[in-house]
C-alpha cells in the first residue's frame, strides 16, 4: 500500500473549515447572514457543499438556519459567554491538576507560545483586526497546550470544539478592553509561574483569575 498519499479534501470539508475557523471567528460577522454564493466563490467550490457545511455547523449550534433567509451568525449572548468560561475553567483546571501530578506540564512549549504573544504585541506590520486575531489564536494555543498534555483524547476534542467560540469571544474582549492585551500577557505569566513552581493552588487561582477577567471584559462589567 502506497504511503504518504494525502487524501483529497472534499468541497464540503473545505467550506466547513473556512466557515468555522475564518468566518465564524470574526467578531464583525456577529448578527450577519452568511452568503452561500460569496463563500462558494472564496473557497472555489459550488454552493451545494457550502450548504452541506452550514447544515453541519447548524447541528453544532454555531449558526442558525432561518427559513428563506439562510444561515445566521447569532451574537454571543452573556449566557453563552458565561457558559463558555465555565466549561473552559473545568477543562483547564483539570488539565493543570493532572499534568502537575504526572509531571507533564509543557512548560517549554507554553513559554514559546507566550513569547510569540509578547513579540506580536510589539509588531507593527498588522492592522488592529489582524493583530487581535493572531493574538487570540496564540492565546487559545497557549491554553490548548496544557489541555493536550493531560493526554485525554475526549478532553482535547471537547476543548477543540470550543475553538470557534473562543476565538470570537477573545477578540470581543480585546475590542472592549484596550489594555486587555497587556493584561493577558501578565495573566499568562502568572499561570506559567505557578505551573513551573509545581504550585497547584496558585495555578488554579491564576487560571480562575484569567478567565474571570476575560469574562468581565466581554460582559462590560
Amino acid at each position: 500500500m502506497e504511503q504518504g498519499v494525502a487524501m483529497p479534501v472534499s468541497g464540503r470539508d473545505k467550506a466547513y473549515e473556512y466557515l468555522k475557523h475564518t468566518v465564524l471567528t470574526d467578531p464583525a460577522a456577529q448578527g450577519e447572514f452568511i452568503s452561500e454564493q460569496e463563500i462558494a466563490e472564496r473557497v472555489g467550490i459550488s454552493r451545494t457543499p457550502v450548504r452541506e457545511a452550514l447544515l453541519r455547523l447548524a447541528a453544532e449550534e454555531l449558526v442558525q438556519l432561518v427559513p428563506k433567509r439562510g444561515a445566521y451568525i447569532a451574537p454571543l449572548t452573556p449566557k453563552d459567554l458565561r457558559e463558555l468560561v465555565e466549561l473552559r475553567g473545568l477543562l483547564e483546571r483539570f488539565a493543570a491538576e493532572k499534568t502537575l501530578a504526572a509531571g507533564t506540564v509543557p512548560l517549554r512549549e507554553m513559554r514559546a507560545a507566550l513569547h510569540q504573544q509578547e513579540e506580536l504585541d510589539q509588531a507593527e506590520e498588522f492592522t488592529s483586526a489582524e493583530m487581535a486575531r493572531h493574538f487570540i489564536e496564540l492565546d487559545t494555543y497557549f491554553h490548548r497546550l496544557l489541555v493536550e498534555a493531560a493526554d485525554n483524547a475526549m478532553l482535547i476534542r471537547t476543548y477543540d470544539n470550543l475553538r470557534a467560540r473562543q476565538l470570537r469571544a477573545g477578540q470581543v474582549a480585546l475590542v472592549h478592553g484596550p489594555d486587555r492585551q497587556a493584561a493577558v500577557l501578565t495573566e499568562h505569566r502568572a499561570i506559567l509561574k505557578a505551573l513551573a513552581a509545581g504550585d497547584l493552588a496558585a495555578a488554579l487561582a491564576a487560571i480562575d483569575h484569567h478567565l474571570e477577567a476575560t469574562l468581565a471584559i466581554q460582559l462590560g462589567t
